[in-house]
């Protein structure tokens, strides 16, 4: 089989699209009427006393009650209207109100909401503004609390920045007045429900054949592996497709801050950060994770991301045993990379000399991968950099495979070339001794994009 066709599979159906523009939209006196609707329904029924009975039935109750009060109001109300009515008004009740429908759209992965009247949404790397409203301030404020009063959390004056976490998974930030100056801020990283495969990246051209095919080989041969990236450049979506190389009769530990990984290993055990309670005390950070899950007889060691000290610990989990982890890192170059690194891991407090750092990242790295999101908004692995040891008091790279950008098409798409450097890497004699052999075609890739 070539390179090429271990990678690709059939095309799958479209998934189905649900607008989230005109199903929002209602004439004035109509979304006056849905408001009035919706108090009068709160005022009817105890929706806290309904908490402990089952979902499904409560939401039949309500929505039985709601259609009753529908139906008793003089207004004319054509079939559609009323159906967009009670959709929306049990949004606000059991949902995220005007930003529930943007959960229906697979390919939205961001929604941004700036105040009360602007929400943005991201799709295929683009920003674009929907016709989605809030009421107003305080409306935009209560489907926030209610976000993070389900994970245990709150947001006031006093605590005006907050992380959370939906039931699907998705990553959700909110920050309020007065730091936010014109309104409340809410972003919500969204996270498919069916992760790309290594198959998927190759089929988006977000990465070659060849490439995919030296990371598989190298997360089978425990390679050390840090993804690289920006905001939003597929960081996360990466490492997700490479844990799937790692075999399943290996025990996994994962450490984040907020879970988003979805492995599909049978023997997978998931650690996550807790800020700090009310009164200042009981937070629990990567570092202490780290430390703990040295204890747990792990196999791999997958951290999210590498933010501070805890990279210190990260280091020497690869240098003592612990070989084949994988973690990400926010930078735009993997020479950018070792420079965060060397700073985190001077955070730590460990009185380390700067040499000795820099020999602790290069014997304990064997790889940098790069993402980046392009001017296009598409996303592609544009380095792959072996850590080849170091000169003097300098950490040296060499890239071992690189995306060249040739320009822009008519219609704007970035135009270029993943190319092999031609350099084999030294990690190589290390996979041989494991039995597996990279073959010389390997690193004489040229595939256009």
């Amino acid at each position: 089989m070539s390179t090429s066709a271990a990678y690709l599979r059939p095309e799958p159906p479209p998934l189905p699209v649900r607008s989230n523009g005109d199903l929002r939209l209602l004439r004035p006196e109509v979304q006056e009427l849905k408001f009035t609707l919706h108090r009068k329904l709160l005022d009817k029924i105890n929706i806290e006393a309904l908490g402990n009975s089952d979902e499904k039935r409560v939401r039949q109750e309500v929505q039985e009650a709601l259609l009753a009060l529908i139906d008793g109001e003089p207004a004319l109300l054509n079939a559609l209207e009323r159906e967009q009515i009670a959709s929306q008004v049990l949004d606000e009740i059991f949902g995220l109100g005007p930003l529930e429908c943007l959960f229906d759209d697979p390919t939205i992965s961001d929604i941004l909401v700036n105040g009360a009247k602007k929400v943005y949404v991201e799709r295929g790397g683009l920003l674009e503004l929907t016709k989605l409203q809030f009421r107003d301030n305080q409306h935009l404020m209560r489907i926030i609390e209610r976000i993070v009063s389900k994970v245990g959390r709150r947001v006031d004056e006093s605590n005006p920045m907050v992380d959370a976490r939906l039931l699907d998974g998705s990553r959700v930030n909110a920050i309020i007045p007065p730091l936010a100056v014109d309104g409340p801020l809410l972003s919500i990283r969204r996270f498919s429900r069916d992760r790309l495969s290594p198959g998927d990246l190759v089929e988006k051209r977000a990465i070659s054949p060849a490439m995919m095919q030296l990371l598989e080989h190298a997360v089978k041969a425990r390679l050390n592996i840090v993804i690289v990236g920006g905001t939003g450049s597929g960081k996360t979506t990466l490492l997700n497709a490479l844990s799937a190389f790692i075999p399943p009769n290996e025990r996994i530990i994962t450490i984040e801050d907020a879970a988003e990984l979805q492995l599909k290993q049978p023997h997978v055990a998931r650690l996550e950060t807790r800020p700090a309670n009310i009164e200042g005390h009981g937070a629990f950070r990567q570092r202490q994770l780290l430390i703990n899950c040295l204890r747990m007889r792990p196999d791999r060691i997958i951290v999210g991301e590498v933010r501070g000290e805890e990279a210190l610990d990260m280091l020497q989990a690869m240098n003592t045993g612990h070989d084949g982890s994988l973690t990400t890192i926010h930078a735009n170059s993997p020479r950018e990379a070792v420079s965060r690194m060397e700073v985190m891991v001077s955070m730590a407090n460990s009185g380390m000399q700067m040499t000795s750092i820099r020999q602790q990242i290069a014997s304990s790295i064997h790889l940098f991968v790069q993402a980046a999101r392009l001017s296009d908004g598409s996303r592609r692995v544009i380095n792959i950099t072996e850590v080849s040891g170091m000169e003097g008091a300098v950490i040296t790279l060499q890239d071992i495979f690189l995306m060249e950008k040739l320009g822009l098409s008519q219609e704007g798409k970035v135009l270029g070339r993943f190319r092999a450097s031609g350099i084999r890497p030294r990690f190589a004699e290390k996979m041989m001794a494991q039995g597996i052999s990279l073959p010389a075609q390997l690193f004489e890739e040229d595939v256009p994009i």
